[in-house]
């Protein structure tokens, strides 16, 4: 018996900030497809994916919602862990970076890393982006934002170590050059190495001091080992990586890994960062690193401060797992951005997989339970036109497992579809319907139905990673164990004399475009109004003592002056008497809302003990009370109180 190779499959690490939506968990369901692919080609697959749990702004996130960090990553690797069993997935290890064993070996990584002088002591300070965690000098940064995300980025200084990527620089290079498949697509390895290698490596930061949610640096307990380190070594921990040699067995069986399977925008982490500690470990490198592009809502990346983010399960609840997990392993390509709609989704589900698939499936078996009492008979009465069909069979199976063996799934499934549209072809050429009203065309009708379900089951045995569940009733509604690659090296394996199901159920639905648009309407207005919600929640002020409200001082005044702001249109300039020797100039927002000549002899109430600002170049001494928004903003009115009066 021919001994499996080992296969070695991960995906990054989720992150554990909020909910995923289908950009992201398109990466499991393509690993999942790889692997369920890997297991029908005879390998044994180890599959590991899992969340990653640390950084400043898991922290920040749990304090907005009131509870500790360690019940917050755990409300959301539950969440993350839902949708990736939802999404019919079969993973060995889903793994946690808050899982104790992987936390003991990142110190212990930590240290010696450390000691052998890899990672030293020192001081970063440049500008900071929380979203990414990760800091930037002013001339990566793209139009004074992050290059990463495009967000915002602050100035930040701070005690940090610092890991010398720039002693293995050459190492790495020479890798990258001898082994031209470690990056794929290429045009990732050529962005890593004309953009970052080439041009040399800055030190890596890998502490933090000023947030606490991470790993411990066990010798300097102010540190905490920033994320590099900590997520990155998920690949070699879950396995039972032990820094002081005592490995587990699915260490010793799997590492290097065959394939890391991640998003396009972490590349630079995992084949510039990730490589050098191994290097630095002497740990062999994994063997690919697959960028894969991402998948757009249109033509935007998914946002939820956009406001175009689509999830998992509102797709799942309309259309059911497969049908997902088809659409988004063909509309994504090799190495450039798919897209999805949900308009898309209904017109791929609609043609591909109720049309070309289901109702082939349906009315050939339907057509053998109508003609023979579901016997599926090869009575080989041959005709030429059958040669076509039994030769594109035949090749199908290779040109798919070649495009897959380079991770092309839509390509992949692009070949098996091409063998379901010439077997609906196949039908109309032959005409069952005529050959069944001549008696002496029936074992020539027998054969072609014969040739129809053989057609459908390679099909369906290439199905299997792709959409699992439907390849499965597909082989059950046809009643075969011939399920498994080495079937399909001959046309006529099917057994003859089978018998099919007696109602076969229906594979996918037509949709009704109208019906969809409705359900869409209703879960973004769902969505709209969770966000709405949940902007207002972080919106809303912590509680405060007395003691707090006593250090605001507020006073009524009269506006005596008010004219419109130099500088600025939305703006208004008043001098307001508040009881003091000199009236005060107040700089306020209200101009779309107040004209400077209707707001002269009003009663407000003013912030009178607000430390002053410039506004626009003008000297704002207060604030003068107001509440609502744009549409109803108003002016506190003070009533008949005279100036001076004391609010309490």
């Amino acid at each position: 018996m021919k001994e499996k190779k080992d296969f070695y499959l991960t995906t990054a690490i989720t992150y554990t900030s909020g909910k995923p939506h289908i950009g992201n968990t398109y990466e499991i369901i393509l690993a999942d497809a790889i692997a369920r692919f890997k297991r029908q080609e005879g390998y044994n697959v180890y599959f590991q994916t899992g969340t990653d749990e640390h950084g400043q702004k898991i922290e920040i996130k749990a304090n907005e919602a009131g509870i500790e960090p360690k019940a917050y990553v755990d409300k959301v690797a539950g969440e993350v862990k839902r949708i990736w069993d939802m999404m019919d997935t079969t993973y060995d290890r889903f793994m946690r970076t808050t899982d104790e064993y992987h936390e003991k070996q990142v110190q212990k990584i930590f240290k010696k890393l450390y000691d052998q002088g890899d990672i030293y002591l020192g001081h970063y300070e440049g500008k900071y982006c929380t979203a990414c965690e990760s800091f930037f000098t002013e001339s990566q940064l793209v139009d004074g934002k992050c290059p990463d995300c495009g967000g915002p980025v602050h100035d930040a200084k701070e005690e940090a170590y610092f890991f010398k990527l720039s002693k293995y620089q050459d190492r790495l290079i020479k890798h990258i050059e001898e082994h031209p498949e470690f990056i794929q697509p290429v045009s990732r390895k050529n962005e890593m190495m004309n953009n970052f290698l080439k041009p040399g490596l800055q030190d890596l930061c890998v502490s933090r001091t000023s947030f606490k949610w991470s790993i411990p640096v066990d010798f300097d307990p102010k540190h905490v080992v920033y994320v590099w380190i900590d997520a990155l070594t998920n690949y070699i921990t879950g396995l039972g990586y032990d820094v002081d040699g005592n490995h587990g067995d699915l260490y010793k069986k799997y590492w290097p890994a065959d394939l890391h399977l991640i998003g396009k925008d972490i590349v630079r982490f995992h084949t510039i960062y990730w490589p050098i500690m191994l290097m630095a470990l002497d740990i062999p490198l994994p063997k690919q690193v697959f960028g894969h592009p991402w998948l757009l809502q249109g033509e935007s990346k998914m946002s939820k401060s956009k406001g175009n983010v689509i999830y998992a399960d509102d797709l799942v609840d309309l259309f059911g797992v497969d049908a997902v997990r088809y659409y988004v392993l063909h509309e994504i390509p090799y190495d450039n951005d798919g897209s999805i709609t949900w308009d898309l989704l209904v017109e791929r589900i609609n043609s591909d997989l109720a049309n070309v698939l289901g109702n082939l499936v349906n009315r050939t078996i339907a057509m053998s339970n109508k003609y023979f009492g579901g016997i599926v008979e090869n009575k080989n009465v041959s005709e030429d036109v059958d040669q076509e069909l039994k030769d594109l069979a035949l090749a199908m199976p290779a040109k798919a497992i070649e495009k897959m063996d380079e991770y092309k799934a839509s390509n992949a499934l692009d070949e098996i579809f091409n063998l379901l549209r010439r077997t609906n072809k196949y039908i109309d050429e032959t005409m069952p319907w005529a050959l069944a009203k001549d008696e002496t065309k029936k074992d020539r009708l027998a054969t072609v139905l014969y040739n129809l379900i053989e057609a459908i089951r390679f099909s369906a045995v290439m199905l299997v990673p792709y959409i699992p569940s439907t390849a499965q009733k597909i082989l059950d509604q046809i009643n075969t164990d011939a399920r498994d690659f080495d079937s399909l090296k001959e046309f006529g394996v099917y057994k003859s004399g089978t018998k099919v199901v007696e109602k076969p159920k229906m594979l996918f639905a037509r949709l009704d475009p109208k019906e969809i648009a409705k359900k869409v309407s209703e879960i973004e207005a769902k969505q709209k109004a969770s966000i709405k919600k949940a902007k207002e929640k972080l919106e809303t002020k912590e509680e405060i003592t007395i003691d707090d409200f006593s250090k605001i001082e507020l006073k009524v005044g009269t506006v005596l002056k008010c004219e419109k702001h130099p500088n600025a249109d939305k703006l208004l300039v008043s001098q307001i008497d508040i009881g003091e020797d000199q009236p005060r100039q107040i700089v306020s927002g209200i101009a779309e809302l107040y004209k400077p000549e209707e707001f002269v002899e009003r009663k407000v109430v003013v912030v009178s003990n607000l430390k002053p600002a410039k506004i626009r170049g003008v000297e704002s001494q207060g604030m003068i009370l107001a509440g609502g928004d744009k549409k109803v903003l108003g002016v506190l009115d003070a009533g008949d109180l005279p100036n001076g009066t004391t609010i309490r």
